[in-house]
């Protein structure tokens, strides 16, 4: 003990020396080394004080029909918002657009999980692009049924469409909406025809548990399979093809190539045991690969063949005159939802209700019945 002591007395003193004398121990804690901010100071600086231009309806407007980007896209975040206070706003956005509106040619795309959609969507664009169509892909993800978020990843799967200066990518959430279609897919396409875009693709989940919300917004529906992966009769039997205009086989490239002409025949046999469509037209197979970029030309010359076939007939303009009532319809589905659901008075009386659900003391269809007679007594409906 003596010595550990006198040990310290000695380490002490040489301690105390060495400060006298200005030197430094390796005994003693140097200060460590300043870590730089984690947010650039600079970027700081630049926006402290900035806020986002709020755009006034005109504003909005203008821009979207003079092609600015940045604004189509804040106007297409507004109309996608469900605060209430947005809603009116956009309404009046859509309204003014409705008389700009090209002639534009909608394309809806679905498929099998696997299939290649936005690897396919890549190559069909910029074969668009290099005739000289202006493309708006509106590219739907899927919302996690338990967060409610999505990944909105497309434009980094398609990375030359989504720099090209004559495409425009805009990833939106599903959000629940059967079908893998954002809430606002059509509000979104009319934002899109007034801003220049003749050519618009609006990409899906997958196949859905209702693919008519799909085909009641576009012209054209193009379903795109895979060969050997048990999807030929799935196929048939999901009832898919039923709305199919023209089926397309992917990836058929390689030792695949086989696979997928030996599934075309399939799916031409199959159709012809579907009645014809309200417009007449018999649904076309083609097999196509984006990753070999073949098949792509041909794809195009039979959904140009669709658009004249239609337009002859009648059937493409009558059909977005049906699409227009469809709108409306479901215009009146979202106001009625959102209404009740902000209702004050149903926001008080749902905890209870939600509560004695959970217990069983009550039946789904009662407390949906109290809720909706809540409702209505305070509406005076």
């Amino acid at each position: 003990m003596l010595r550990l002591n006198s040990s310290l007395r000695q380490q002490s003193n040489l301690m105390d020396k060495e400060k006298e004398r200005g030197t430094k121990s390796s005994l003693i804690v140097q200060e460590g080394v300043s870590q730089p901010p984690s947010i650039n100071p600079d970027i700081l600086r630049k926006t402290a004080g900035r806020k986002k231009r709020k755009y006034s309806t005109d504003e909005y407007v203008d821009g979207i029909t003079s092609g600015n980007r940045t604004i189509l896209s804040q106007a297409i975040t507004l109309i996608e918002s469900s605060l209430p206070q947005h809603h009116e706003e956009a309404q009046a956005i859509i309204e003014r657009c409705l008389s700009h509106g090209s002639q534009s040619l909608r394309i809806g795309i679905t498929g099998v999980p696997g299939a290649g959609k936005s690897t396919f969507i890549e190559t069909f664009g910029l074969f668009l692009t290099g005739k000289g169509r202006k493309l708006a892909v509106l590219a739907v993800d899927p919302s996690s049924s338990k967060t409610r978020g999505s990944i909105l990843g497309d434009k980094t799967r398609m990375e030359q469409l989504s720099i090209h200066p004559d495409a425009y990518i805009r990833p939106s959430p599903s959000a629940g909406t059967l079908g893998g279609v954002a809430r606002k897919t059509r509000e979104t396409i009319i934002l899109c025809e007034a801003a220049g875009f003749d050519t618009i693709l609006v990409e899906t989940v997958g196949v859905g548990q209702s693919e008519t919300a799909v085909h009641s917004m576009v012209d054209i529906f193009l379903l795109l399979m895979l060969a050997g992966a048990g999807d030929e009769l799935q196929g048939i039997k999901r009832g898919i093809m039923e709305m199919a205009d023209i089926i397309a086989i992917t990836k058929a490239d390689g030792d695949n190539k086989i696979f997928a002409e030996g599934a075309k025949g399939l799916y031409e046999n199959a159709l012809h045991l579907f009645p014809p469509g309200p417009s007449g037209w018999k649904p076309k197979v083609l097999t196509c690969s984006a990753l070999k970029n073949t098949g792509i030309e041909e794809l195009w010359e039979v959904i140009n063949a669709y658009y004249l076939f239609t337009k002859k007939s009648g059937f493409f303009d009558e059909f977005r005159k049906q699409q227009a009532v469809i709108r409306m319809h479901d215009a009146i589905s979202d106001y009625l939802h959102n209404n009740f659901y902000s209702d004050k008075e149903i926001k008080n009386l749902r905890p209870e209700l939600e509560k004695k659900l959970y217990e069983g003391r009550i039946t789904s269809y009662k407390a949906a019945k109290i809720l909706i007679d809540k409702y209505c007594n305070g509406k005076g409906c």
